[in-house]
């Protein structure tokens, strides 16, 4: 996947500093069509002494922007100093690894990054000896590079070998294949301009090496709307490798009219765009409007949100694709207490089938924002800086028959319902919104969950100090 730096939406500025113990302790009974979570979902509580970033609110915001694993070790990147488990503080520059198993040891991984942040970090196969790192950076270990580098894990000095210049951020790098998928603001990488935006590059060299061709441009244009320039944000592999679901501000992408998400076949080279995709984002079908609301739909979000797709995870068997968004509300649609509609502020389902489709389902959050997703065969999971979940009927507010879920859901896979405590009151996994959960990492040992420090946010389920790194184990 990728990450870079969240920007929060109107309802995300609202209510933000909100406490995990004050969320459960004010919980009345509310909310219809929950259910109770199955046997097989990861646990609502975390695991302890899992490496964290400072949770004082007085310290900068930091945040963890991707978390990844590669042979036993977890590697986290995003913007931070300092690195926190248990009495022991690490400096650490963006970036960390550490023991994917109790007692979560951190390791000497420490190469000294000049930058605002590191956006991804990926790896070539099962090879866990170097990582490939992208944001927005100048220098690694002291040598210099331009928001791209490969690095050894074990001494964190670059790589040489593998170029180091992108000419713009780095969003997302994916391993696929024997190829590093890139994406993100650049028009050129590594003295090539032929794939601007997403490039594939080959894994010693970092020379684009011709399997992406797919000219991505354009980007959202509607009275009002915000600057939202052309640029790839985010990837999603199946579980059989063999497609990936790519996130991003464009309309065109391969030779098709694409927004939002489009599918890419890696089994083909140079790989292809499919035929997947839908009108509820892409317009194909019109726009619907307040005042004909039948025709097409409304796929727009506010004018301050225009690319609001930007997380989408595979079901187990690669059947079924769970989307979370942000975008606030559709362009133009009234907010408080009024139905929701179209994809804006939601988690939803989409059949996986390479043609277009409609929902299998959706959940609304009532204007609040998702930025990850994840999936196993028990749960849908969903996370960002939301309040309430199953709030079809409200905006800013929790709605007739909504349920308060702060931070995180599970959803049951077939319908969407949201998975409750035992008092059918609340939903049964929380944690501290922040900014928002920016990544999810599900392994078979669980669920791993990458957020911030915001406002000195900490919690997650019943465990304090969890600021940025949670891991939900399966039980």
């Amino acid at each position: 996947m990728r990450k870079y730096a969240i920007t929060l939406g109107i309802a995300g500025l609202l209510a933000l500093s909100a406490t995990a113990a004050q969320a459960a302790s004010t919980q009345a009974a509310h909310g219809v069509g929950g259910v109770a979570p199955p046997s097989g979902a990861v646990s609502y509580a975390p695991a302890a002494d899992t490496p964290h970033l400072k949770a004082t609110a007085d310290n900068p915001t930091q945040q963890i922007r991707q978390i990844v694993k590669c042979g036993n070790t977890m590697y986290a990147v995003g913007s931070f100093t300092t690195i926190v488990r248990q009495s022991s503080t690490y400096t650490r520059s963006d970036i960390v690894s550490f023991s994917a198993t109790a007692p979560y040891t951190v390791t000497s991984l420490a190469p000294h990054v000049v930058g605002s942040d590191i956006n991804s970090i990926a790896f070539n196969g099962t090879n866990c000896a170097d990582a490939y790192i992208g944001g927005v950076f100048t220098s690694v270990g002291g040598t210099s590079v331009k928001n791209i580098a490969k690095i050894s894990t074990t001494t964190g000095k670059v790589v040489s070998a593998f170029g180091h210049n992108a000419g713009g951020s780095v969003q997302t790098l994916l391993g696929a294949g024997g190829h590093i998928l890139a994406g993100g603001y650049f028009t050129s990488v590594n003295d090539s301009s032929a794939d601007p935006y997403f490039t594939s590059l080959n894994p010693t060299t970092g020379k684009d090496d011709g399997f992406l061709k797919l000219k991505i441009s354009g980007n959202y244009n509607f009275s009002g709307v915000a600057d939202n320039p052309t640029r790839v944000f985010n990837q999603s592999l199946s579980h059989n490798g063999k497609l990936d679901l790519v996130m991003g501000d464009f309309t065109s992408a391969g030779g098709r009219p694409r927004q939002q998400i489009f599918m890419l076949n890696l089994a083909t080279s140079p790989a292809t765009v499919t035929a997947w995709s839908s009108p509820q984002w892409d317009g194909s079908a019109g726009e619907a409007t307040p005042s004909d609301p039948t025709h097409g739909y409304p796929y727009e979000c506010a004018s301050i949100e225009p690319f609001y797709i930007q997380a989408a995870a595979w079901s187990p068997n690669d059947s079924e694709i769970y989307i979370g968004t942000t975008g606030y509300h559709p362009n133009g649609w009234p907010t408080g207490a009024t139905p929701r509609n179209g994809l804006c502020d939601v988690a939803a389902a989409f059949p996986a089938t390479q043609a277009e489709v409609r929902d299998t389902w959706i959940n609304y959050t009532g204007c609040d924002s998702l930025y990850a997703a994840a999936a196993d065969a028990h749960a849908a999971y969903f996370a960002g800086h939301e309040r309430y979940s199953m709030n079809p009927k409200d905006c800013d507010a929790l709605g007739p028959d909504g349920y308060k879920a702060p931070g995180l859901e599970g959803l049951q896979p077939s319908t969407g319902h949201l998975y409750v405590n035992s008092a059918g009151s609340a939903g049964y996994y929380a944690r501290a919104r922040g900014l928002g959960a920016d990544d999810m990492l599900l392994t078979s040992a669980g669920l791993w969950i990458a957020s911030d420090n915001f406002d000195g946010s900490q919690w997650c389920g019943d465990v304090e100090n969890l600021s940025g790194i949670c891991f939900l184990p399966y039980k």
